[in-house]
């Protein structure tokens, strides 16, 4: 076996074994499409996932301790105007960022009041 030669399956089990947080793994896992990596997800494969699960658990508080302050912030603020917006979780790798909230412009504005008024019927 230490004839200086390696089996293909040698590799595979090399490779299955690299840690998850790895370059290696990350570049498959970059790879994958979004319907492989959502696959992946409702399989329960934690081991996939772009980050380590101490680094998954790590955001996990993160994300408690901004909620945690946010709470404390609001219950001592007595005006709401005054109290400061919701804090945004922290981006796991391999999803997608929060889509921007559609603005009502002028035209859909006067095609929304149209409707309610039963003029574009």
């Amino acid at each position: 076996m230490l004839s200086g030669r390696r089996s293909w399956r040698w590799l595979r089990v090399l490779l299955q074994h690299l840690p998850p947080e790895s370059h290696t793994m990350t570049a498959l896992r970059n790879e994958l499409s979004d319907e492989e990596l959502a696959e992946q997800a409702e399989g329960g494969e934690p081991e996939k996932g772009r980050w380590s699960q101490i680094e998954q658990l790590l955001a996990v508080v993160a994300d408690r301790v901004a909620r945690v302050e946010y709470v404390l912030i609001c219950a001592n603020t007595e005006k709401k105007r005054d109290r400061p917006a919701a804090p945004e979780p922290l981006r796991r790798p391999g999803a997608k960022p929060p889509r921007p909230k559609p603005q009502l412009t002028e035209g859909s504005a006067d095609f929304l009041f149209q409707l309610i008024n039963g003029g574009a019927a």
